[in-house]
């Protein structure tokens, strides 16, 4: 998925979420993001994008980062629009910084080689899923299209994957191990997770594995960010399944 669609599915995605907030009541908790409401997560949302913005115009986030951090809000339903539309201005302004800055520049940030580009992708799917946690939350339906659903599962596999994770988390390490293989399929596309080596790998592969997961591939991605488990089917070694969802989390 290019650069530009990401800049794009940023706005579409809050716009959708935005949406969502017509007849809800804020004070509704979010069971998929413990010590939230909805109002709560908009707000998280919502704040994200402005850090981002901010990152796009500067290269790094800001010194005094409060902007994700939601908590100090309360509820109040009189107010839902305008939560709903302060959400898509931020998203819009997040958009136009990223056009504006282009997909090269460089920016602070612990992977290899990194510019704007991670950043537009990374605001993209933080939308899709906060979106799917405040529909879950309010028993609304969710939809995704399938490209935006396989980047989201490709995206996750390339931070699960990061080194970075072994410095930060060392623990992780103990997923290691010979004969530990793990396949996410959806109809169109399969990712194995590789944890026979000396670090975790991934590959798009139909190979076989010592457990395969079947599901819709918006199911699917909702299953590795565990917050749905429909129209999944599990097959083969289920607590290797469980320990990796355990060990490889974030989001």
């Amino acid at each position: 998925m290019d650069y530009e669609r990401h800049c794009e599915l940023i706005v579409e995605q809050a716009e959708l979420m935005a949406d969502q907030l017509t007849g809800a009541d804020l004070g509704t908790p979010v069971p998929s993001c413990p010590g939230w409401n909805v109002g709560q997560l908009v707000r998280h949302v919502g704040g994200a994008h402005r850090e981002a913005t901010i990152v796009a115009q500067t290269g790094s986030a800001p010194p005094e980062d409060d902007f994700r951090d939601p908590t100090h809000w309360t509820a109040d339903n009189a107010k839902a629009r305008a939560l709903a539309d302060w959400l898509v201005d931020g998203a819009r302004d997040l958009s136009k910084a990223l056009l504006t800055a282009g997909p090269d520049v460089p920016i602070q940030m612990p992977i290899d080689n990194p510019t704007i580009r991670f950043t537009a992708r990374r605001m993209t799917h933080e939308t899709v899923m906060h979106r799917a946690d405040a529909a879950l939350a309010l028993d609304r339906p969710y939809e995704l299209d399938a490209e935006v659903a396989t980047d989201g599962i490709d995206e996750w596999m390339e931070l699960g994957a990061l080194p970075l994770h072994f410095e930060v988390h060392p623990w992780m390490r103990e997923l290691l191990a010979p004969g530990r293989t793990l396949k996410f399929k959806a109809a169109h596309q399969a990712w194995v997770v590789d944890l026979t080596g000396d670090a975790i790998q991934w590959r798009h592969s139909d190979e076989p594995t010592a457990v395969t997961v079947k599901a819709p591939v918006t199911d699917l991605l909702l299953h590795l960010y565990k917050r749905r488990n429909d129209n999944v089917q599990v097959e083969g070694d289920r607590d290797l399944l469980d320990y990796y969802r355990e060990r490889v989390s974030f989001g």
